[in-house]
């Protein structure tokens, strides 16, 4: 039943205005009532006075107790709404007009009686009720027999037991239906008011509420057809923000799960490029191994050696593979993170040729250095850059047909140091060339790629993303192919 805003919001601006109803109701009829308690004794703070002057109490400068109970009977018929009191100079009550049975004080505190005989400006001033022993009421009073020579005081209470009566029958009846009333014309006024406005300011929402649940129960692969922006060009407020957070969001999600899906594509895709990649060397080296151990009385020693040599060589393409599926992982999950430093790049460029030096000439390849030595130091993980360097240089080589030439350059482009290892090879088929920098990828048929996984310019890729670098290939004009890497020459501040 209270599932909507909407609904919830109604429910409350119906208490909420229930409450101020009826807080507003007891306000009113407190105020009204000290207000009419006031305004009473304003009218009437001479009423005493004007007794003992107009019924002649005094005379001779004695109170004339006979006089006084003439008064008591007959303002007891005329105006039943006041009660009057004799009180002593100690405030003891000596006679009175109501009705003795009802009479529970035998005395009223004189405080308030001196409060109203001295400060006539403020209104109103309550005094005991003889007839309760925790009831005040408004009254009037005046000394006897007079101000110069007082004896004791003429009490008059305002609102006797005849008003409260009166009062109460009129607030039990047409006071509370009229409040009643005005009442439940208000709330129903206020509450069909709030309704429109709640409808107006919840309408907004309950469209981005479809337009959530439009998008929940797609498949969230693409972005939703009816997109907060295009019904609501302009941010005006939370709900606005509200909306075009959601259309980025949902637009991210959309993004995500599409980039879920093909990296599960290609998860599935690199599971059986391992299978068989993996599968192919161990396949080889269980064959020859199985032809060495039943055609042993029947080779000679040197076809036992190249059985052996080709299972030896199997097994260490199988390593290589292992190690390189580990170390690429260990780099896609950011479990191994480039420690960055300052370090002379030219000198790391010439200890890694000289270290492929043996395998040039033996490839009959001409491995040369060019560019500038004297560059600034380069900022970045030594051994990672090193290990990029030994896969494009060792590349390099292996696709170069002999008597080639292959060229490490050394350079700077801008901000950032340069090196680029350009092979005298057949280069990289155009078709290639937006995915050799995948995992598992390889040319179709391309020479010299006999042991080769697909996963080293994976991992240099992933490594130079790392430093903060980048890793670019190109086919050069007169033939061959051009890798290049750039790396920060100092480090970010």
């Amino acid at each position: 039943m209270l599932k909507t805003l909407y609904t919830r919001l109604a429910v409350g601006l119906f208490l909420l205005l229930l409450a101020v109803g009826l807080l507003y109701t007891f306000i009113s009829l407190y105020s009204l009532r000290e207000y009419s308690a006031s305004v009473n004794q304003e009218l009437h703070r001479d009423l005493a006075k004007n007794l003992v002057a107009d019924r002649n109490l005094v005379s001779d400068g004695e109170l004339d107790r006979s006089a006084l109970k003439t008064l008591f009977a007959l303002y007891m018929t005329i105006n039943p709404s006041i009660e009057i009191y004799l009180l002593d100079l100690n405030g003891t009550i000596l006679s009175y007009s109501a009705d003795p049975a009802k009479i529970k004080r035998k005395q009223v505190s004189l405080t308030p009686l001196r409060q109203l005989m001295k400060d006539m400006s403020r209104y109103p001033v309550l005094g005991d009720d003889p007839r309760s022993h925790d009831r005040q009421k408004v009254f009037s009073v005046t000394p006897v027999p007079s101000a110069e020579d007082p004896q004791g005081y003429l009490y008059v209470v305002l609102r006797g037991e005849e008003y409260d009566a009166a009062e109460t029958m009129a607030r039990s009846g047409q006071v509370l239906e009229l409040s009643a009333t005005a009442l439940l014309v208000s709330l129903v006024v206020v509450m069909i008011a709030g309704l429109a406005i709640f409808r107006l300011l919840t309408r907004r929402l309950t469209s981005l509420t479809r337009l959530v649940e439009e998008f929940e129960n797609s498949d969230m692969s693409r972005n939703p057809s009816h997109t907060w922006r295009d019904r609501h060009p302009e941010v005006r407020d939370e709900v606005d923000y509200l909306g075009v957070t959601f259309d980025d969001m949902a637009s991210r999600i959309a993004t995500q799960i599409e980039q879920l899906t093909e990296k599960d594509a290609q998860r599935r895709q690199l599971v059986a490029q391992v299978s068989h990649d993996l599968r192919t060397p161990l396949a080889s080296m269980q064959g020859f191994i199985e032809s060495l151990k039943l055609r042993r009385d029947r080779l000679s020693p040197e076809e036992q050696d190249r059985f052996l040599d080709i299972a030896l060589k199997e097994g260490r393409r199988l390593n290589r593979l292992v190690e390189e599926l580990f170390e690429l992982a260990a780099l896609e999950a950011q479990e191994k993170q480039p420690v960055p430093e300052p370090f002379p790049l030219a000198e790391l460029v010439h200890d890694v040729v000289q270290k492929h030096g043996p395998e040039a000439r033996n490839r009959q390849l001409e491995l040369v250095v060019e560019g500038d030595p004297n560059q600034p130091r380069a900022y970045a993980d030594l051994a990672m850059t090193e290990r990029v360097l030994d896969n494009l240089i060792g590349n390099a080589l292996a696709y170069s047909p002999a008597g080639g030439r292959v060229e490490v350059a050394v350079g700077r482009i801008d901000d950032r140091l340069e090196v680029c290892v350009r092979d005298s090879g057949p280069g990289i088929p155009e078709q290639d060339l937006p995915h050799i920098f995948d995992p598992f990828y390889r040319g179709e048929s391309v020479a010299g790629s006999d042991g080769h996984a697909g996963l080293g310019l994976a991992i240099a890729r992933r490594i130079m993303t790392l430093q903060g670098g980048d890793i670019r290939a190109e086919n050069r004009p007169s033939g061959g192919a051009s890798f290049c890497i750039r790396l920060p020459v100092t480090a970010p501040t």
